[in-house]
Formats: structure tokens, C-alpha cells, sequence
């Protein structure tokens, strides 16, 4: 009897092994499905910027500076006007149906927040009206990134497909990364950036069993956009010369004014977006009149110097090709960062990556320049610098140093920038932390009462509430006004927090609404137990 026991026992443990094997295959299958779809998601929603573009200044968005520039002033000026009644008229019509959050777009904030502390789900609806918000915002020439919204697209894209599939939790957050990677990697045609990109920001995570389809999920893509768009970097930097051991340090001196610019980049974003909104509700301005507003301050801007209009990446390959003069440079650093500023606090659509590299591009270049005139030929050429300052700039805003360097590599094709760049990027990330505190994704999600700046365990105090671990009970008697309670919403932070302070082994449980009605009841113990289980399993998901 013990005997066929004992070879029942073995063969659930091989079929279970089996059932494993083909999960795991499955979340491979599927991570490549998503690799294609965000491909062709990213490639369509470039195609809509173009698109948009052409309308808005008679070229695509490889081109919109020179396109802008051979405009009149009043027809350059109008166009972001023109794209923020749109935008206007796209988000009502969003808000209207319930298909975006709080009249505003979306992005890679959103999809950390999915990741997080959500279900790893985004709408589909919110996913194609962020899209489409962010489609006409570049395309009118809003100044921001089209980065951030192609992770969203594909986020959204990976969370459409897994919807029915019955993954669990850790498999939906690995399927999100695998669409923000792939998005990545077709955005910039850099799959290995892809992957880090993803583990390093979207998952904060660098588990084995998630590289593997995260990494083919970003590869497909890669492959997808190769054949469709070709097989060749953003920009093809002109030789930069001979790097001399005197560049390294210098490349540290650039870093420490790229962490300063990124800084006060940040700051000011951050300080606008909370002033125009606090403006618009003293004096009761609808959200939506913001975005005709911003348009109103970046067609201004724009008018004069149109290289900080949408994207901004041909821009970039004019810093590259030394086209500006050093005045030219400092005056476009400082307008790229207000008219970016301005088009993120107003409600457009878009991300802050490309302003960042397009900010360290003038910025770096412009270093460079300055070296050129007080030490000829004892440096590299502005070209070196201009591609440093790009890492450096962008790495500090997102927070994100490793994928950021590699996205630069990838960019530029060029890696005798290693030291140099890796230098400089931790050093402005450094600075940034210092002044900042937290990168631009964690501010917009504090803003929204998600603190994860400390880590996994914070989290899980943050985003388990009362009434997902409370004994629940029929109505009893009410409580007194001065009796201790919970209330069912609070998180389980903010409960351990009252059971210490209150020194009770346990707490009654209250609706919001009616703060005197007793729904359940709360222990110490059962509280301390579910967060104990979450810590080890988020523990087990980080380290397998």
C-alpha cells in the first residue's frame, strides 16, 4: 500500500514538473507575440506622428526643425495652438467615456503604477487615447518624448494580449516588462537597452526566470523593426578625434553640470505642473483650456528657435555635426527645458527621455566647444562631449543609468565613449538624487500617494488595504465617537502604524461613509502574517 503511495506521489511530482515546463514555454510563446505586436504598435504610432507632423509644418518628424524654420512666423506659432484645442477636444471626449484617469495622458509612470500596485493591467481604451493625445501632441509640436508613450503602447499591447490567458501575477508582470522592452527596442532600435530598460525601471527586478522572455520579447521587436525601418542607429556622429586621458576627467566635470541641469530640469517641471494646477483651481480655468495655453508659450518659443519643437532628435544631429555656435547651444538648452516644462504641466502628451537627450546634446556640445576655444587639440571634439551629455542628462532624469547608457551606445554605435559616459552618467545621477530625490516617474506616482522609493517592502504596506485582510462581520452595535477603529480603505501600513501607536492586539473595523458601523475586525497578528507572506513572496519572485 505504501509502496503504490509512494509511485502516486512521484508521478504528480513529474506531471507537475511537466505543468511547469509548459508554463514556462507558454510565457516564452506569448513574450514573443508581444515583442511582434509592440513592434508594429511603435512603428504605427511613429507613422501617426508623421503623420500629424506633415499637417501641422509640411514635414515629418525626422525633419520638423528644418520644416518649422522654412515656415512664417504666425504659421509656425499657430500649429502647437492648433494641437492643444485638439489634444483639448481628445481628452474631454476621454474623460466623457471614462477612458483616461483624470483628464490627463498617460505614460511610463502609469505603467510602473500597473506593475506595482495594480493588477499589472492597462485598458485597452486608456492605452489608444494616450496614444492618440500623444500622437497629436508631438505631432503639433509639443516638446517631450515619444519614448514614454511607446511603453505605454506597449504595456498596453502586452496587457490586451494576456487578458484571457490565465497567467498569475508574477507571469502578467513579466508579460508587462516583456511590452515595455520590445517597446523600447523598437523605439530606438536597441534591444539590449531594451531589456534593462525594463528590469532596470519598469520591474525593478533582475530575476533569472524573467530575463529570458523579456529579452526574446525585445529581440522580436528589434527584428520587426529592422525589416520594416531598417538596420541602422538614430544618429551617425561624425568622427570625434583622437580621445586623450584628459577627457575622462573632463567628462566627470561634464557630468557634474549635466546633474545640475537635470536637476533643475526636474525641479522646474515639477514646480510648474503643481502651480498651473493650483492656478486653474483659485480661479476655476478648466483643464481643459491648458493645453491651448501651452501651445500659446511653445509656438512662441518655437517661432524663434524651432529645433525645440516635437521629438527633437534632428536637433540632436545638428549638435552632432557642429551647426551651432556655442551661444546657439546654451540659448537652445534653456529653451528646450522651459518649452518642455511648459508642454508637460499643460496636459500634452509625451515623455521626458528625448528632452533629456536632446538638453545633454546642446549641453555636452556646447562643453566641448567651450574646451575647443581654451585648449585646441588638447580634447576630443564637441562631438564626444555632445554624445556624454546625452546619457548623462537623460540617465539623471529617469533615474535609470544602466539601460541609459546602453540606450546611448545603441543610439550612436559608438563605444569609445565607455569610461567616459559611464563616469559621467553616475556622477549626474548622483547630483540629481541628491538635489531631487527621486527620479521623474517616482514624483508623478508620490503625487498620486504611492511613496516606492523604498522598495518592495514599502509597497506592500502601501498597496494592501484593511479590507482585503479583515475578519469580516455582520453589523453589530455602533461604536462610540471616541472608541479607536480602522477604516476599511487604509492601507496596512497605516494600520500597523495605529495598532502599534494605540498598543492594541487588534482594531474594529469602519466604512469611510459610516465611520459607526463595525464591518470587521483587524488583529495584530493576522496583519503582521499577511505582510510577512508578501515580503516572502516577493522575496522568492526577485531571486528566482
Amino acid at each position: 500500500m505504501s509502496r503504490n503511495i509512494a509511485r502516486i506521489l512521484i508521478f504528480l511530482r513529474k506531471l507537475r514538473r511537466q505543468f511547469q515546463a509548459f508554463d514556462v514555454l507558454r510565457v516564452w510563446f506569448f513574450a514573443i507575440v508581444i515583442g511582434i505586436a509592440a513592434a508594429y504598435g511603435v512603428i504605427a504610432f511613429r507613422y501617426a506622428i508623421d503623420a500629424v507632423s506633415m499637417v501641422a509644418f509640411g514635414a515629418n518628424e525626422a525633419s520638423v526643425a528644418s520644416g518649422a524654420a522654412s515656415l512664417d512666423f504666425g504659421r509656425a506659432w499657430v500649429a502647437p495652438v492648433i494641437g492643444g484645442f485638439v489634444v483639448s477636444l481628445l481628452l474631454y471626449l476621454a474623460d466623457r467615456f471614462h477612458w483616461l484617469k483624470d483628464g490627463r495622458g498617460q505614460a511610463i509612470a502609469d505603467v510602473i503604477e500597473a506593475r506595482a500596485v495594480g493588477d499589472s493591467r492597462i485598458s485597452l481604451r486608456a492605452g489608444l487615447a494616450a496614444a492618440t493625445v500623444s500622437a497629436v501632441s508631438l505631432g503639433a509640436g509639443a516638446s517631450a518624448g515619444r519614448e514614454g508613450p511607446a511603453v505605454h503602447i506597449g504595456a498596453t499591447i502586452a496587457s490586451f494580449l494576456d487578458r484571457h490567458m490565465g497567467f498569475n501575477a508574477k507571469q502578467r508582470r513579466t508579460l508587462l516588462g516583456c511590452g515595455a522592452a520590445a517597446a523600447v527596442s523598437a523605439s530606438f532600435n536597441a534591444p539590449i537597452a531594451g531589456v534593462l530598460f525594463a528590469l532596470e525601471v519598469i520591474l525593478g527586478n533582475y530575476a533569472l526566470s524573467i530575463f529570458g522572455p523579456i529579452a526574446a520579447a525585445s529581440v522580436a521587436a528589434a527584428i520587426i523593426t529592422r525589416i520594416h525601418l531598417g538596420d541602422f542607429p538614430a544618429f551617425a556622429p561624425p568622427d570625434y578625434g583622437l580621445v586623450q586621458t584628459i577627457d575622462v576627467p573632463l567628462a566627470a566635470a561634464l557630468g557634474v553640470l549635466c546633474g545640475f541641469l537635470a536637476s533643475a530640469f526636474l525641479l522646474s517641471t515639477e514646480y510648474m505642473t503643481v502651480n498651473i494646477r493650483e492656478i486653474a483651481q483659485k480661479f476655476n480655468i478648466s483643464y481643459l483650456l491648458l493645453p491651448p495655453i501651452g501651445g500659446v508659450v511653445v509656438g512662441l518659443i518655437g517661432a524663434f528657435h524651432p529645433e525645440i519643437f516635437g521629438v527633437g532628435y534632428e536637433a540632436v544631429t545638428n549638435a552632432l555635426s557642429g551647426e551651432y555656435t556655442i551661444m546657439l547651444l546654451v540659448v537652445l538648452v534653456l529653451a528646450k527645458g522651459v518649452a518642455t516644462a511648459v508642454t508637460l504641466s499643460c496636459r500634452f502628451g509625451g515623455g521626458v527621455f528625448s528632452p533629456g537627450l536632446v538638453i545633454g546634446a546642446f549641453a555636452g556640445a556646447a562643453f566641448g566647444a567651450i574646451l575647443g576655444e581654451f585648449v585646441p587639440g588638447a580634447t576630443a571634439s564637441p562631438v564626444y562631449y555632445a554624445m556624454i551629455g546625452m546619457g548623462a542628462v537623460g540617465g539623471a532624469i529617469l533615474g535609470a543609468p544602466i539601460s541609459t547608457t546602453l540606450i546611448v551606445f545603441e543610439l550612436t554605435g559608438e563605444y569609445g565613449i565607455t569610461i567616459s559616459l559611464m563616469v559621467a552618467v553616475a556622477i549626474a545621477t548622483l547630483i540629481t538624487q541628491w538635489l531631487c530625490g527621486q527620479s521623474f516617474f517616482h514624483w508623478q506616482l508620490s503625487r498620486r500617494g504611492y511613496d516606492l522609493s523604498e522598495g518592495p517592502h514599502g509597497v506592500i504596506l502601501q498597496t494592501i488595504r484593511v479590507r482585503d485582510v479583515m475578519e469580516k462581520m455582520p453589523p453589530g452595535a455602533p461604536l462610540s465617537k471616541e472608541a479607536s477603529r480602522l477604516e476599511a480603505g487604509q492601507s496596512l501600513g497605516e494600520a500597523l502604524a495605529l495598532l502599534t501607536e494605540e498598543n492594541e492586539h487588534g482594531l474594529p473595523v469602519v466604512n469611510a461613509e459610516e465611520a459607526e458601523t463595525v464591518i470587521g475586525y483587524l488583529s495584530r497578528v493576522k496583519a503582521l502574517a499577511v505582510y510577512n507572506k508578501a515580503l516572502i513572496d516577493e522575496h522568492v519572485e526577485h531571486h528566482t
